[in-house]
C-alpha cells in the first residue's frame, strides 16, 4: 500500500516514542518518521525513576489529566501483565508516600487508577516519625532505560523510521514536505519553537545495590525518593529550577544519601552503582495543542506534545494519544497538495 500522508515527529525520549507508536500503529497510510539529536541511554527520560505518580498542571481541566494518568497506566499495566514486562521494562511497585504536613489533597486526582490506593495507618507511620500522614498504593514502574528501545523496536515494526539529527530550528524540516510535525522535544521546545514558558528544574539521583528493599518510599514534596527497580534502587533527589548543570554534584549526591538513608537506614550499607543528572522539561502547563506554522511558503500544521515537567513517563500515552487525535484532525483538514 502507497503511504500518502507523511509525519514527523521530533524527539527520542518517551514522549517522542510514545507519540511515534501511537502514530504509526493507528495510521497504517502515514508514514512516520522519528528525528532526534539524542537516543537512549542518553535522554532525560533515562534518568527518571519512572514511577508512575502526578502532580496537576493548574490550568488544564482536571479529568483530561485524569484521562492522561489513566490510559497511560493502563497502558503499561497490560505491559507489566504480559511476557514482554522484563524486555520492556515495566514492573509493579508498592510502597508508600509520606508527608510531613496534612496535604492538600489527602486523594490525589489519580488514586483511583493506582491499585489498592488507601491511607497509611499510624502502625505503617510509626517508622517515619518526622512525618504525619502517608498514602499507599501499587503503581507502574516503568524503566526507560528498556521501555525506549523496546519502543523504538514497536515503531520500527509499525513502519516508522528513525533519524539522527538535530533539528534546530522547524524550517529546516521545509524541505521535506512534511504533511504534519509533531513536536515532542522537551526542553528543547525553547529553542525549537522559541517557547519562553519552558524551563529546566534539574534532578539528581543514585543508584545504589539494595536488593533487599522491596518497597518505594516517596516524600510527598518529591523532594527525597526510593524506588526499587529491576536491577538497583534508584535514590534522590533534586529539583533545583532553572538550573542547568549536567555534572553530577557531589554535594547534592552527599544530600541525597543522608536524606535517604534517614528514611530508610539500611541504604547507608548499600553500594553506589552510579549518578547521573536529568533535566525537566517544566512549563506551567503541559502544551497539547496545534498550531499552523509557515514554512518557507507553506502553512504547516505542528502538533505540540510538550513541557511534561518531572511526569512526561506518568503522562506519556496519554498526550500521545491527544497528540494522535490532534494529527489525524490536521490530516482530515488538509488542503490538497499540488502533485507536479
Amino acid at each position: 500500500m502507497m503511504k500518502s500522508m507523511t509525519v514527523v515527529v521530533v524527539g527520542g525520549g518517551v514522549v517522542g516514542f510514545s507519540t511515534a507508536v501511537c502514530i504509526a500503529e493507528a495510521l497504517p497510510y502515514c508514514s512516520v518518521t522519528l528525528i532526534a539529536d539524542r537516543f537512549t541511554p542518553d535522554t532525560t527520560s533515562d534518568v527518571a525513576a519512572g514511577i508512575l505518580i502526578c502532580s496537576p498542571f493548574p490550568d488544564i481541566p482536571l479529568e483530561q489529566q485524569q484521562r492522561w494518568f489513566k490510559e497511560t497506566i493502563d497502558h503499561l499495566l497490560a505491559i507489566a501483565q504480559s511476557e514482554q514486562a522484563s524486555e520492556a521494562g515495566v514492573l509493579l511497585s508498592s510502597g508508600w508516600q509520606i508527608h510531613k504536613e496534612l496535604p492538600v489533597d489527602k486523594v490525589p486526582f489519580w488514586s483511583a487508577f493506582v491499585l489498592g490506593f488507601r491511607i497509611m495507618t499510624d502502625r505503617e507511620l510509626k517508622r517515619f516519625p518526622d512525618h504525619k500522614f502517608g498514602q499507599a498504593f501499587t503503581t507502574v514502574k516503568c524503566e526507560c532505560s528498556n521501555y525506549l528501545p523496546w519502543m523504538e523496536k514497536r515503531f520500527r515494526k509499525a513502519g516508522g523510521q528513525v533519524v539522527k539529527q538535530k533539528v534546530n530550528d522547524l524550517q529546516e524540516l521545509s524541505s521535506q514536505g512534511y504533511d504534519v510535525i509533531v513536536n515532542c522535544s522537551g526542553l528543547g521546545a525553547k529553542s525549537l519553537v522559541g517557547d519562553s514558558q519552558v524551563y529546566p528544574v534539574r534532578g539528581q539521583v543514585l543508584k545504589v545495590q539494595a536488593p533487599w528493599l522491596q518497597h518505594f518510599i516517596r516524600d510527598g514534596e518529591g523532594q527525597s525518593y526510593i524506588y526499587p527497580g529491576m536491577h538497583s534502587v534508584t535514590v534522590g533527589g533534586t529539583r533545583q529550577v532553572d538550573d542547568w548543570r549536567l555534572e553530577v554534584d557531589p554535594e547534592d549526591s552527599q544530600d541525597i544519601l543522608e536524606r535517604c538513608s534517614s528514611l530508610e537506614p539500611s541504604l547507608s550499607r548499600a553500594r553506589v552503582l552510579g549518578e547521573s543528572v536529568g533535566l525537566r522539561p517544566s512549563r506551567k502547563n503541559v502544551r497539547v495543542e496545534r498550531e499552523m506554522v509557515l514554512l518557507g511558503s507553506r502553512q504547516v500544521p505542528v502538533v505540540h506534545n510538550y513541557g511534561h515537567g518531572g511526569w512526561g513517563v506518568s503522562l506519556s500515552w496519554g498526550t500521545a494519544l491527544e497528540a494522535l487525535g490532534l494529527v489525524r484532525k490536521c490530516l482530515h483538514e488538509r488542503p490538497p497538495r499540488a502533485r507536479l
